[in-house]
């Protein structure tokens, strides 16, 4: 039977200007990997929105799985970005495959 491990799955939901911002947090939490995925469209606290890259308002998701550790590190290191800039940042348990690798 291959064994799993538990690692923390982490989705960061952020205009795109910010992506750089949020991958060098990711780099500085010593976190070895992220995805940049487009978002075009959404609903939320304030209603629905489209992407609309001529107002510089699309938004991109950020995907990395990381330990619990370096996870606390890369909130801790995002936490003044959370409310200035409206990050939405999503967090929970995965089972990965060679956990080493995250």
């Amino acid at each position: 039977m291959i064994e799993t491990v538990i690692r923390k799955r982490i989705e960061i939901l952020v205009d795109s200007a910010l992506v750089r911002r949020v991958t060098d947090a990711i780099d500085k939490a010593q976190i070895t990997g992220w995805t940049v995925l487009p978002v075009t469209s959404g609903s939320g606290r304030d209603g629905r929105w489209r992407e609309e890259r001529v107002m510089g308002t699309d938004k991109s998701l950020v995907l990395t799985i990381s330990s619990i550790e370096k996870a606390e590190v890369l909130v801790e290191v995002l936490a003044p970005m959370l409310n200035s800039h409206g990050l939405l940042l999503t967090m929970w348990d995965v089972e990965v495959i060679r956990g080493e690798r995250f």
